[in-house]
């Protein structure tokens, strides 16, 4: 049976965003776990945990783009992984104490538990091949995931740190295994939909967003600093989802000419896994200047108010470039101002960091606002780069 979607654009369902909801709330955990650790170390351990969240969302994406939701195979799926994945997230705050098993074993059953079930489910042969090669990889990081459940401390973030850069280079390099080359192009993939489901999460991290300041502003004082700082978070948060989303209809049309859609959808998952980590670095930052804003800003809270929104721009520069085979020149520019003032201000009070992080970010949404988007004004078209394996 012929399970590969339909590459026409296909409309999100209900369940999909239902099963989402299990990931607003992992979002959320990811957000408050590096507020609690805002140090080198807790830093590392939130990202090695949201990039393993982050993973089992995207793939289970993937895999639903491949076998729509309408199936009733495809139903159970979701709600199992929902499921499963509920108690992975609920074990994010004690991922590196008591919980760790828990995190494992649960993270484990989603992706190699997904796989097994796409082979089963009758894909096209160029993709039956490929996850394969997909459930290989994942099985020779599995003993290291389970080797960092066994142990504590520093050791743990190490173990796991080494088995997602497994995963990750699977990822980026389409899970290449000796022999045969596969062959993405001309493959029927609905590239639409699962660029639909990407710009849903990024709803759902600044969501997260707008709600840690809301609770922060819930929690601080009522005067005209808490008033100055909450407009300035939530401004910087206006602008940054206006310049994900004012430039996206291209990558639309871009979707649905390529002959390749695959490797576009490849580079979407990539560009998202890095502007949603960026998003939560934002939330923090919002909420450690609204509880201190005339303390010193400091290396910390600067990383997260400059690094945040840079995390989240650099990305979407490399995505542009790989489709459209050009660099926007004012988000470099931005991206250069945001280094600068990070440098600039960390004995600045903490309030007026977060004010030049908001200008330079809503300056260049200005501008961009009035710059055309129209990629067929004297723009090439979208290249087409053949690539031998499709991604997940």
């Amino acid at each position: 049976m012929e399970s590969t979607s339909d590459p026409a654009r296909r409309e999100v369902t209900p369940l999909e965003l239902f099963f989402d909801l299990v990931y607003v709330f992992a979002i959320g955990q990811l957000s408050h776990r590096l507020l609690a650790h805002p140090t080198w170390t807790g830093a590392a351990q939130t990202l090695v945990l949201y990039l393993a969240v982050y993973a089992a969302w995207a793939y289970t994406t993937w895999a639903v783009t491949l076998v729509p939701a309408e199936d009733p195979r495809t139903r159970r799926m979701l709600l199992a992984v929902m499921l499963v994945g509920l108690f992975m997230n609920a074990a994010i705050p004690r991922a590196f104490s008591d919980a760790g098993w828990l995190f494992v074993a649960t993270f484990l059953l989603v992706h190699i538990g997904r796989t097994v079930w796409l082979l089963t489910v009758g894909l096209d042969e160029v993709n039956q091949e490929h996850f394969v090669r997909v459930l290989v990889w994942f099985v020779a990081a599995a003993p290291l995931w389970v080797t960092g459940a066994a142990v504590g401390g520093g050791a743990r973030l190490a173990w796991w740190a080494a088995a997602l850069l497994i995963e990750l280079a699977g990822t980026w390099t389409a899970h290449p295994l000796p022999g045969r080359r596969l062959e993405s192009r001309q493959i029927g993939f609905a590239g639409g939909h699962l660029l639909e489901r990407g710009r849903l999460f990024v709803i759902i991290a600044l969501g997260e967003t707008v709600m840690t300041t809301g609770t922060a502003l819930t929690a601080a004082p009522y005067e005209p600093m808490t008033l100055l700082t909450g407009s300035v978070a939530l401004t910087g948060t206006v602008a940054l989802f206006w310049l994900f989303f004012s430039r996206s209809e291209r990558v639309v049309r871009h979707f649905q000419r390529t002959e390749d859609p695959m490797r576009a959808g490849r580079s979407g998952v990539i560009s998202l896994m890095a502007s949603v980590a960026g998003l939560i670095a934002v939330a923090v930052a919002d909420e450690r200047v609204i509880v201190h804003p005339v303390d010193h800003a400091g290396i910390t809270t600067n990383l997260l108010l400059f690094g945040g929104p840079a995390l989240y721009l650099v990305p979407q520069v490399w995505h542009g470039a790989t489709l459209f085979d050009e660099l926007l020149s004012p988000r470099l520019l931005a991206l250069s101002a945001l280094v600068v003032a990070g440098l600039l201000t960390p004995m600045a009070p903490a309030c007026l960091a977060a004010v030049v992080a908001a200008v330079i970010v809503v300056a260049l949404a200005a501008f961009e606002e009035r710059r055309p988007t129209d990629d067929t004004q004297g723009k090439p078209a979208p290249r087409t780069v053949h690539t031998p394996d499709p991604i997940t």
